[in-house]
C-alpha cells in the first residue's frame, strides 16, 4: 500500500506539470498572436513608387509644422518632429486619452537614389505629403539598339 506521504508529492506534481503546461499554452497562443496584436507605428505612413520617384504621405493629426523635420540622404528618408498635448482646461482630467504625444522618428529605404534638391514638401488638413523625385543618375535608360 502507498504511503500519504508519497501520494501528497505526486499530486503535488501533478500540480506542477499541469501549471507548467497552461503557462505553456498561455505562451503559445499569445506568439502566435503576436503580428495581430502589434502597436502601429506613429506616424501611419504610405509610401508609393513609380519610375520618376515616389510619394511619401503621413497622418500627423495635431501636429505643428514647424516641428517636423524631413532629411533625405541618398535612398534613405527620415522623418522626425514632435505632437504637443493639447491643453487642458483649468480642473479638467482625462477620461480618456488615446491621442500620444511626444517625440517619433521614422526612417525608409527608398529602392532609389533621391535628388534631394527637388524634394517637396506639404502639409494639409493633418496630412504630410513629400515628393520624392528620382535622381537623374538613378533613372533608368532605354538604350538604342543599332543595327548591324
Amino acid at each position: 500500500m502507498l504511503s500519504n506521504r508519497f501520494l501528497t508529492r505526486r499530486n503535488s506534481w501533478n500540480e506542477v506539470a499541469r501549471l507548467q503546461r497552461d503557462m505553456n499554452r498561455l505562451f503559445d497562443d499569445v506568439s502566435s498572436r503576436s503580428n495581430v496584436y502589434r502597436a502601429p507605428r506613429y506616424p501611419a505612413m504610405n509610401v508609393w513608387t513609380n519610375e520618376d520617384g515616389a510619394v511619401l504621405t503621413a497622418e500627423l493629426p495635431g501636429c505643428n509644422p514647424d516641428n517636423l523635420d524631413i532629411s533625405v540622404v541618398n535612398e534613405t528618408l527620415t522623418l522626425s518632429g514632435q505632437r504637443t498635448p493639447a491643453e487642458l482646461p483649468e480642473n479638467a482630467t482625462y477620461h480618456r486619452r488615446e491621442r500620444t504625444c511626444g517625440s517619433f522618428s521614422r526612417t525608409f529605404q527608398l529602392p532609389f537614389q533621391v535628388d534631394a534638391t527637388k524634394v517637396e514638401a506639404v502639409f494639409e488638413n493633418g496630412v504630410l505629403q513629400v515628393t520624392l523625385p528620382r535622381a537623374e543618375a538613378d533613372k533608368p535608360r532605354k538604350i538604342a539598339i543599332q543595327a548591324g
